[in-house]
């Protein structure tokens, strides 16, 4: 049950205002990446941070992709950091909504617009959540640091790596908002694309037998894969991850005309791995199959490679911040338990850097990225009482 503290905060919440705010986000600050250009979305935090007496810094190492750091700073004691990123996916054919991308109508309690769910809920959640402490009055020790950035959908590198490896005052906790619908995510699904090339030797298609056919060969790779290795895929297990190991054949090309013998042939797989996997492991196993295949085709060879991989994350589910979290949820009647996240996020970065994190946000992953994004109102504002909460739960006195 909330205790006094809790109430004083939860009172400061007010749905019209978030939702105006997050309305304001996705209608005022449209942040397409690319080019990803947030400086309006971060201007639109800035000035609500700094009107409830947040500390606000801005840095960044490229002009379009400022980060923001707003500090509540209570002296000492631990630092909790809400990170969430206001660069969204181009919304794609217009057509295919029914509603325009960028209005934020409300509509039978959702928000829709590119970028409502992911992941502006989570900046307007976190904003607001962290200015109801604020309001609140109610002591708390440390500091409550809003981490606002763009370069999410591109990686990061300029936007949460860059504030994990610049900014002034280290966080000891972070709780980093994507969708999840308001689920506690311990951890993330890693990945490791892989690019596997066939070569084999052109010929005239009216005498096949003088080259060397690189699309069967690639055909007898995918067969092994699908027969050999991909079954052990779906067969690895981890408590907090469903699915598990998990495999897409994404992109496919080869040949160069109607009537000619191709001699090269290309695949690439989206590898998502958990933890306890590796991306160099995850590579290497289709390696040894298709180099296997390859091997009693004569005249023909593969390449298999992997660019530098996304390494599964896993925070300790009893953590003080999980814990925290934890209550928070059940005071507010949600989901208590700990569980993983199958998508890549921000919070990888923190993670990396031996920072507890979560991941937690309003939203349904699935309507990421897709035409009619939205998000409900009623998850947008459990989630501003959950931020708001986990973070008296960390820092509160007494």
């Amino acid at each position: 049950m909330a205790n006094e503290a809790h109430e004083k905060i939860l009172a400061q919440i007010d749905e019209q205002e978030t939702i105006e705010f997050l309305q304001a986000l996705v209608r005022d600050s449209k942040s397409v990446n690319p080019p990803g250009d947030v400086r309006e979305s971060i201007r639109i935090c800035r000035e609500k941070l700094e009107a409830e007496g947040f500390e606000c810094e801005v840095i960044g190492d490229v002009d379009i992709w400022p980060v923001l750091i707003a500090t509540l700073d209570r002296g000492d004691g631990p630092t909790l950091l809400y990170n969430a990123h206001v660069d969204v996916v181009p919304p794609g054919n217009e057509d295919a909504w029914d509603h325009p991308p960028f209005e934020a109508k409300i509509i039978e309690g959702r928000v829709y617009g590119r970028g409502s769910g992911d992941d502006k809920a989570s900046v307007a959640a976190q904003v607001m959540g962290a200015i109801a402490v604020a309001r609140s009055g109610v002591p708390i020790k440390g500091a409550l640091i809003v981490n606002v950035d763009g370069d999410e959908e591109t990686g990061g590198r300029h936007g949460a790596l860059y504030t994990v490896e610049n900014i002034k005052r280290k966080p000891d906790f972070v709780v980093a908002g994507e969708q999840t619908l308001n689920r506690i995510c311990v951890g993330e699904r890693g990945g490791a694309g892989t690019t596997v090339t066939v070569f084999g030797r052109a010929a005239h298609a009216a005498l096949p037998w003088e080259g060397v056919h690189a699309i069967e060969g690639m055909a007898k790779i995918l067969h092994a894969l699908e027969i050999e290795l991909w079954p052990k895929l779906e067969a690895r297990r981890h408590p907090l991850f469903d699915p598990p190991s998990t495999y897409t054949i994404s992109m496919i090309e080869g040949g160069v005309k109607q009537n000619v013998v191709p001699d090269r042939c290309q695949v690439y797989i989206d590898r998502r791995i958990i933890p306890g996997e590796t991306s160099d492991g995850a590579v290497d196993e289709i390696r040894q199959i298709a180099e296997r295949i390859v091997s009693t085709i004569p005249g023909m060879r593969v390449e298999v490679s992997g660019p530098s991989g996304v390494t599964a994350t896993l925070s300790d589910p009893e953590s003080p911040l999980v814990k925290a979290m934890g209550e928070a949820n059940r005071v507010l009647g949600l989901d208590p338990d700990p569980t993983g996240y199958n998508m890549a996020t921000d919070g990888r970065h923190f993670a990396k850097a031996g920072i507890a994190t979560i991941i937690y946000g309003p939203g349904d992953p699935s309507l990421a990225h897709v035409p009619n994004e939205w998000v409900g109102v009623d998850e947008v504002m459990e989630a501003t009482r959950a931020y708001a909460l986990v973070a008296f739960n960390l820092l509160g006195e007494g």
